[in-house]
């Protein structure tokens, strides 16, 4: 059985893909960083036997982990050398989209498969008076449901969740709106995440 047979009064919902272009500093950053981890794997290929198949598998994982991240803000890599990185072309766009919304009332979900980069957000909204609340996989069972009610009785409007924690076992109707950060590996993860406020 699919939602829309079972549930058929619920609204259909609005997808929006907004394509974020990096900004020059952060586009160069996510090349050097694309041909060095190309060269890595070339090399490691060229050596492999049968039997480190699966090392390459990890190699080439962890390449397009980074290159993520790096789309995301460059300070998730958690290199010395960008710890000092503060700027994000998506993390910009965040900000300058969310007060409005906000001020048209919405309420907002926003999820991210990296929790570092939601502590860098909810640092972005407490500089900007926002108030938002975070659930993650680290936040205790027993305080999940005060999370929940507090988001459910209106009285914080940006509930920022990771994808693994939030994925389900959620009711969050309230909700009106739901930003996806960072796109997840399976598309069926995204979409049940939404539907923690379409149902």
């Amino acid at each position: 059985r699919t939602k829309s047979n079972v549930a058929k009064e619920l609204p259909d919902k609005t997808e929006i893909v907004q394509i974020i272009e990096l900004n020059e500093e952060q586009a160069n950053l996510y090349e050097t960083i694309r041909l060095t981890m190309n060269d890595e794997i070339k090399k490691a290929m060229q050596k492999s036997q049968s039997k480190h198949k699966a090392n390459n598998k990890i190699l080439i994982g962890n390449a397009l982990l980074r290159l993520r991240q790096v789309c995301c803000h460059p300070a998730l890599l958690k290199l010395d050398s960008l710890m000092e990185y503060h700027d994000s072309a998506k993390l910009n766009w965040l900000t300058t989209v969310l007060p409005n919304m906000i001020e048209e009332g919405n309420r907002i979900l926003l999820f991210s498969s990296f929790t570092s980069m939601l502590d860098i957000i909810e640092e972005h909204l407490k500089q900007m008076k926002i108030q938002s609340i975070k659930l993650t996989g680290k936040t205790p069972s027993n305080k999940r449901g005060e999370l929940v009610e507090k988001f459910q009785t209106g009285n914080v409007p940006v509930f920022l969740i990771s994808l693994k924690a939030g994925g389900s076992g959620l009711n969050l109707t309230t909700a009106d709106t739901v930003i996806h950060f960072d796109p997840w590996w399976n598309p069926a993860a995204e979409s049940q995440a939404s539907d923690r406020a379409h149902r």
